[in-house]
């Protein structure tokens, strides 16, 4: 008997799937992908699979198994110094380190996107996509009250113009949903804008008209919104002036405590 297991020399892809545990579909992908190179075939025209091979769809399997990508696996192997099949240490602990390091470098990302989640499913799936600055803006309104439309409009200002871009625009959108007056007569002049399509000449009566009623509803609009900034700045303002008397207050008291304050007072 022999004291070591010798496997066939070249085997069928079903047989070479089986023995790797995976399936020929498998492997398959591995060869168009570039993770696993396609041997040569026999003459039936059919791939023979020899013990390199199985060497290497073992190690697919294991690091699969470990949740690694196979793009990671392709490219560790693809700039190792040695196949996998290869009895060289030093080829195998350089692709180890290699997918350690991608490993890490993903799991130092993985905090990010977690955020990221989370904040999309606190603040729902769209408002969760804005940048704390806009959302900071409208918290204060009721759910639901901003259109979905407000919100995927603010989601392009912010790409356009930034956070801040998109902030100045949130207060507009502040306003018409606490102002149902305001917000209707937004509609209806947009309604009205639409229907000057390119029929509608330019010296039209209605052209004029619409006009007139964009001007009076924007002027409108910037007194609510320059009160609604004036109402956040006073109570912003306020906040720091709070704050500013805890920290003192918390100041002083640490100072009668601390006996070496205290003993100065004293002499």
């Amino acid at each position: 008997m022999h004291s070591s297991f010798m496997p066939p020399r070249q085997v069928k892809i079903g047989d070479a799937a089986a023995f790797a545990g995976t399936t020929p579909r498998a492997i398959r992908h591995y060869h168009e992908i570039g993770l696993l190179p396609e041997p040569e075939r026999g003459g039936d025209d059919r791939r023979r699979y020899g013990y390199e091979n199985m060497i290497r769809l073992l190690w697919i399997r294991k690091m699969t198994d470990a949740g690694i990508a196979l793009d990671d696996i392709r490219d560790a192997f693809s700039t190792g110094t040695a196949s996998a099949g290869a009895d060289s240490g030093d080829g195998i602990a350089g692709i180890l380190e290699r997918l350690e390091e991608t490993l890490a470098e993903q799991e130092a990302e993985v905090p990010r996107q977690r955020t990221a989640v989370q904040r999309m499913r606190t603040k729902g799936s769209r408002m969760g996509l804005l940048s704390g600055l806009v959302t900071e803006r409208l918290k204060s309104l009721p759910e639901g009250s901003l259109r979905q439309a407000d919100l995927d409009s603010l989601l392009v200002t912010e790409r356009i113009f930034g956070p801040l871009g998109a902030a100045v625009q949130a207060t507009r959108f502040v306003v018409l949903a606490t102002h149902p007056a305001l917000r209707e007569d937004s509609d209806r002049i947009d309604d009205a804008e639409e229907a000057l399509d390119d029929s509608v000449a330019v010296d039209d009566p209605r052209v004029a008209q619409v006009a007139d009623e964009r001007h009076a509803f924007e002027s409108a609009l910037h007194a609510y919104e320059a009160a609604l900034e004036q109402a956040g700045d006073q109570h912003r303002n306020t906040q720091l002036r709070q704050r500013a008397e805890i920290v003192s207050a918390n100041q002083a008291s640490a100072s009668h405590l601390n006996p070496i304050h205290a003993g100065q007072r004293r002499g």
